[in-house]
């Protein structure tokens, strides 16, 4: 099939048209997902669509967990997952979940703000597409946000303790009763250098020379 492609130009061109085709239609079935029609007006329920018109401290505030309180995500709960019963939630499961529902808290909030002329009946329509719609999408944002945050304070910890042991050693290695310890002992670990070194020579130097006996000689 490739080779008719490459031989006859048309199925190039056509080759080409449907790869734009199947494209746009992916974006097209994305943008409805992430969007929603409201008077005439489309509104994106995907919160990070809204990201040029963010500042840095929006931006974190909208990207790192736990910018809300306890308190307020918990009342939420039941309000975008009805269906769910959270005492018998694995413990990771449950903090995934409520980090997701800090994330739709957050969008209604940044929606509102971007869209001040929304009705109540029309916020109402974004919650509920957003509660169909972004919930997988939340809840895989939170979980690799989750998985960041560990490793880099697992490397926050390494770090601290590379630190702390070269401080401790620095520190030990400038104590009046640690010069004392380490002098004999580099001391002594020098003369049993210089022992070793000694008698090896020695040993070289005292080797006979052994004469080849009549057997060995080659005649």
């Amino acid at each position: 099939m490739q080779r008719l492609v490459n031989r006859y130009p048309r199925l190039q061109a056509f080759g080409a048209l449907t790869t734009a085709h199947t494209q746009d239609f992916r974006l097209q079935k994305r943008l409805q997902q992430d969007s929603i029609l409201l008077a005439g007006k489309t509104v994106y329920i995907n919160p990070f669509l809204y990201w040029r018109r963010f500042d840095s401290n929006t931006d974190r505030w909208l990207r790192e967990p736990g910018q809300l309180g306890e308190d307020q995500i918990r009342i939420n709960r039941r309000r975008f997952y009805p269906e769910l019963d959270w005492n018998f939630l694995e413990e990771e499961e449950r903090e995934v979940k409520d980090a997701a529902v800090e994330m739709f808290l957050k969008s209604l909030e940044l929606i509102s703000t971007f869209h001040p002329d929304l009705s109540a009946g029309q916020l109402l329509e974004v919650e509920r597409k957003m509660a169909v719609t972004k919930k997988i999408a939340f809840e895989r944002w939170v979980a690799k946000s989750f998985r960041r945050r560990f490793q880099q304070e697992s490397r926050e910890k390494q770090r601290f303790a590379r630190e702390r042991f070269w401080r401790s050693l620095k520190e030990w290695l400038t104590l009046e009763t640690t010069h004392k310890a380490v002098g004999p002992f580099v001391a002594l670990l020098v003369l049993s250098a210089f022992g070793g070194w000694s008698i090896g020579v020695s040993n070289v130097n005292c080797t006979p020379f052994s004469m080849p006996t009549e057997q060995n000689v080659v005649r």
